[in-house]
């Protein structure tokens, strides 16, 4: 990180392999402490004064915890495991806006079914159905393990519209892996969610490569 390049000199390829290293390693760890609260991923603002670190998830009210509780739990853990001087990190909770579309809720949700010992054909149905019904173009959940029975295999689901290849797939295709630990073994969850044209996955993202729009003719 930046604080790293700042207490020594270090080349522009070692930094960014440094940053990359500490946003994967946060990912991690917060995906462990806020499994159950709807975490759908984080953000990392480097700033001149601080480290600005933005959770996303959809019930921001246990993650902030009892009169922001939780969150100063989480700001001191994170200070001590990175090395962060004493206020130069901040941790800020920002509500998903639709977490239908957000592929990380969705595996996370699809994994708390299946622990809960739900079939796997109607929790995916479940999910996909609610996917598509808050406005996704396309979805689609791989499942894979011990499904039933000792020899594994694996379940497809799809729904819609989706592009798996070119530039559109990576603007605007959000795509999330689990894994749950069942009795029988380890199972799979791999969920794709087609986002609409307006909701792209990144600030600038290209117009839909196949998307073709007529105008209506001009009038002499």
């Amino acid at each position: 990180t930046t604080r790293m390049a700042s207490q020594k000199q270090i080349t522009k390829k070692r930094k960014f392999v440094a940053d990359g290293v500490f946003r994967s390693e946060l990912n991690e760890f917060l995906m462990a402490e806020l499994a159950g609260d709807g975490y759908a991923g984080v953000d990392v603002r480097v700033t001149p004064v601080r480290t600005e670190i933005i959770i996303r998830a959809t019930r921001t009210k246990a993650v902030l915890g009892e009169k922001g509780q939780r969150i100063r739990e989480l700001t001191s853990l994170v200070q001590k495991r990175w090395n962060f001087p004493a206020g130069s990190v901040e941790l800020y909770a920002e509500r998903v806006a639709n977490r239908g579309l957000s592929a990380i809720a969705q595996a996370e949700s699809l994994r708390y079914k299946l622990l809960g010992g739900l079939a796997v054909r109607r929790a995916c149905y479940g999910v996909i159905r609610f996917i598509m019904e808050a406005g996704a173009k396309g979805a689609e959940v791989v499942v894979t393990g011990k499904l039933r029975g000792q020899r594994a295999k694996g379940q497809i689901y799809r729904d819609g519209y989706m592009i798996k290849s070119g530039c559109s797939s990576k603007e605007y295709v959000d795509r999330a892996v689990r894994h749950v630990m069942l009795r029988q073994g380890v199972i799979g969850i791999r969920v794709m969610i087609m986002l609409p044209e307006d909701q792209p996955r990144v600030a600038v993202a290209h117009p839909f490569a196949d998307l073709v729009k007529i105008l209506d003719p001009k009038t002499p």
